[in-house]
């Protein structure tokens, strides 16, 4: 599936001609490529790649892009960095963190206590399905938060 595409998924922009609709393809090249230059990936010279040639980090940025570009005002990650570069990770992380702060809700699902504490301001861990814990930033730290999850202590 080309970017364009991935990005216009389920809300694709149509012309009615008759009884057809037909995809106003150069509108929807256009948008996506004016949201995803604001995400960073201003470097994609052709909306008609296909995003199976894209890295995991240009993949995220295109969820993160394609949800602002749509108004949402909530936006889940699961494990966003998993299997990405450090270098990667950090332009995700800083892209969430931009989100966040353009008023965008985040749920940041991970296993990785530093990444969470980078964007969050509020640590939900959860046990077998159960509020183990509640945090907020100031009420613990990276290594604090470690234990809570491994289960070593509970807050």
């Amino acid at each position: 599936m080309s970017i364009s595409r991935n990005f216009f998924l389920g809300r694709e922009l149509t012309k009615k001609i008759g009884p057809l609709n037909f995809l106003r393809k150069r509108e929807m090249d256009a948008k996506a490529a004016k949201s995803l230059a604001n995400v960073g990936l201003g470097n994609i010279r052709e909306m008609e790649e296909s995003v199976n040639f894209l890295s995991g980090g240009e993949r995220q940025a295109i969820s993160i892009g394609r949800a602002t570009f749509f108004g949402a005002k909530l936006l889940i990650l699961d494990e966003p960095t998993a299997a990405l570069s450090v270098k990667e990770t950090e332009w995700v992380l800083r892209l969430v963190s931009e989100a966040k702060n353009n008023g965008l809700a985040v749920i940041f699902i991970s296993h990785n206590a530093y990444e969470v504490f980078e964007v969050a301001d509020r640590f939900v861990v959860l046990q077998h399905g159960r509020n183990y814990a509640d945090l907020t930033r100031e009420e613990t730290n990276p290594e604090e938060l470690i234990e809570v999850i491994a289960g070593r202590i509970k807050k």
